[in-house]
């Protein structure tokens, strides 16, 4: 393994066992918990789109007229990644992209998606995305996760990017979560077999083949430059902080509606 890679991948463990072990995934236990969950959920599932493209807009040519740009090698990985994540395809074989799955999944869970809706719709009308992000009624920790990203997108840093993508977007949803969706879905057929498609989905071709597919743009793009790295690193460290923090936002919701049941 490249050293660099090894120093990144051993400073935001710390960070990455964090999200493994969140106490979010206890929480969800039935439909209700696990609806609030997609509502949090969705807007990372979105605006990770917004960072791949921002990626695929610097290391290739998306304008006309065309002209190569960059490594080659860069091209084909940020191609491949874009394809498999905004044309793959549900359990009937139909084309479409992961985010498009993630909203028919919430549609049969019966998970809200108006706050997601005026939000899309808000920039739709023209404003620009951190404006809408403030001027949405969102949750804090939905809006400062979408500050996050999209300041990052900002900087045009393609390393720095490529880092976020690689080390900070990475799902790191543990084994006892699928366990719960796979109870939840014979418990309850038809309600989120979308849902348990979706990260069986995400598994196969995220987790493994876009993994290495990621990694490796991200070892062109910083090379052997020290500087670069270390700005991948915070960079990683910085949106597994950001995905904590959502994290946080999701469990408070959800303890909170749980115990307003209880009361009543």
């Amino acid at each position: 393994m490249n050293k660099h890679v090894e120093q990144l991948k051993t400073e935001i463990e710390p960070l990455r066992q964090q999200i493994i072990a969140h106490p979010l995934y206890a929480q969800i236990n039935d439909v209700e918990s696990l609806r609030i969950f997609m509502q949090y959920h969705v807007f990372a599932v979105w605006d990770f789109m917004s960072l791949l493209k921002s990626l695929q807009n610097e290391l290739t040519c998306t304008s006309i007229p065309w002209m190569p740009v960059g490594n080659a090698d860069t091209r084909f990985l940020i191609n491949e990644i874009v394809v498999g994540e905004e044309s793959d395809v549900d359990q009937h074989g139909n084309r479409l992209s992961h985010f498009e799955l993630y909203l028919q999944a919430m549609q049969q869970a019966g998970a809200a998606t108006n706050h997601l809706h005026d939000f899309l719709d808000t920039i739709r009308s023209g404003k620009g995305v951190l404006e809408a992000i403030n001027s949405v009624q969102l949750s804090p920790a939905i809006k400062s996760f979408l500050q996050f990203t999209f300041s990052t997108i900002a900087s045009r840093k393609s390393h720095v990017l490529a880092a976020v993508f690689t080390f900070g977007r990475e799902d790191l949803i543990p084994g006892m979560f699928h366990s719960i969706i796979e109870d939840m879905d014979q418990q309850m057929p038809g309600t989120i077999d979308t849902f348990r498609y979706y990260l069986e989905r995400h598994i196969e071709v995220d987790g493994d083949h876009h993994s290495h597919l990621a990694l490796a743009m991200t070892e062109q793009l910083c090379g052997n430059d020290e500087q670069k790295w270390e700005e991948a690193t915070q960079a990683a460290l910085a949106a597994l902080q950001s995905r904590i923090r959502l994290w946080d936002g999701a469990v408070a919701d959800i303890v909170s509606m749980k115990s307003k049941t209880v009361i009543a």
